[in-house]
């Protein structure tokens, strides 16, 4: 039976609220991201739609282990503490190998439960499904300890919860593949650039230092006969050598900028993205500035805010280590100004080619 409490159904059926939070989260997991990102965004997206307190999306290896396991609601500090990825087994295994829901009122009284490491969170009332591509799994959702609003101890999963999993579970299948399917597409374009640029390096640069041997053998061989002319054939070498340098500069530099502008575009996005889901405000304003040679990017909300310092969760929850991480990757710096009550601004700053 479905639980007439749950915030995303009213009688049986989606309520306005549950409605709008399945739009946001397929919406999210709609726009083109990286396999990683994609990853976070499902399971926090699983989370936040379940009300659970702990989700993770793991994706299985050829080894009997997982790939990649992405957890919502775990500190970091926690997360390093449990140690290594888990492998696949028990109650994890379950979803890899059967296409079946797995809803427990208590995960630890399951047969197939084979305990924790030290330092992992307790967890009771469990959910997981398999997030399946025709008839391969390529992924597993685990959820735990859904919130109650009542102080007696936990609701426990539902029948509706299962459904809105499942739904999810499909629309993350397609998601997890277009962005294996972005992923391969950006390989094959840095392939191709890399391509194009062997070509244009052998064209232009490799004839100037052909130009510039043969010239520099001219200097040698009018050295002792004629002096003035090789001191002539000797500035052209350094005419020859500057142009071979300014071109290849500039093959360095037209590699360059495309990381910058690609991580601006993503940190972009995810802050729209936040803005929009997150802070409740009217207006957002996002301004892209020339700073010296490099670039300011600013998204700015008047929402509701959040306090950075006292707020773990609402980081790891908005993306802003993800958003670091790429500011960090291109060189540059990422700075979040917000305040409870007084919007967010999300300023980064990369330096130029």
């Amino acid at each position: 039976m479905t639980d007439p409490t749950s915030p995303a159904r009213t009688g049986g059926r989606p309520s306005g609220a549950g409605l709008l939070a399945v739009s946001s989260a397929l919406l999210a997991m709609s726009r083109p991201l990286e396999v990683r990102d994609v990853l976070k965004t499902i399971v926090a997206s699983a989370r936040e739609l379940l009300d659970a307190e702990y989700a993770a999306l793991g994706v299985p290896d050829d080894h009997g282990g997982f790939a990649q396991f992405v957890v919502d609601g775990v500190s970091d500090a926690q997360w390093k503490a449990i140690g290594p990825l888990p492998r696949q087994h028990g109650i994890l295994a379950a979803m890899l190998h059967d296409d079946h829901p797995q809803r427990l009122a208590d995960v630890r009284e399951d047969p197939r439960f084979g305990g924790w490491p030290d330092a992992h969170p307790e967890m009771s009332d469990f959910l997981g499904l398999p997030i399946r591509d025709g008839d391969r799994t390529i992924g597993a959702l685990y959820l735990a300890n859904k919130r109650c609003p009542k102080p007696e101890g936990s609701c426990g999963f539902t029948e509706a919860d299962e459904e809105l999993l499942s739904i999810l579970a499909q629309h993350a299948a397609i998601a997890l593949t277009n962005a294996r399917l972005y992923e391969r597409s950006r390989e094959l374009t840095i392939a191709e650039e890399r391509s194009r640029l062997a070509h244009e390096l052998h064209d232009a640069v490799s004839q100037k230092l052909f130009s510039l041997r043969l010239t520099a053998q001219a200097a040698t061989a009018l050295v002792d006969r004629d002096p003035h002319r090789a001191k002539e054939e000797l500035h052209q070498v350094a005419a020859l050598a500057a142009e071979a340098a300014e071109e290849l500069r500039a093959a360095v530099v037209e590699l360059r900028p495309a990381a910058q502008e690609e991580a601006l575009l993503r940190v972009a996005q995810e802050a729209l993205h936040n803005a929009l889901r997150h802070s409740g405000g009217a207006h957002v304003d996002v301004a892209l500035e020339k700073k010296g040679s490099g670039a300011v990017l600013t998204v700015r909300d008047d929402g509701s805010g959040f306090d950075p310092d006292a707020t773990r969760e609402a980081g790891r929850h908005l993306g802003l280590v993800s958003m670091r991480d790429r500011a960090g990757g291109v060189g540059g710096r990422l700075t979040v100004h917000a305040e409870p009550g007084r919007g967010t601004t999300i300023e980064m700053e990369v330096p130029g080619g």
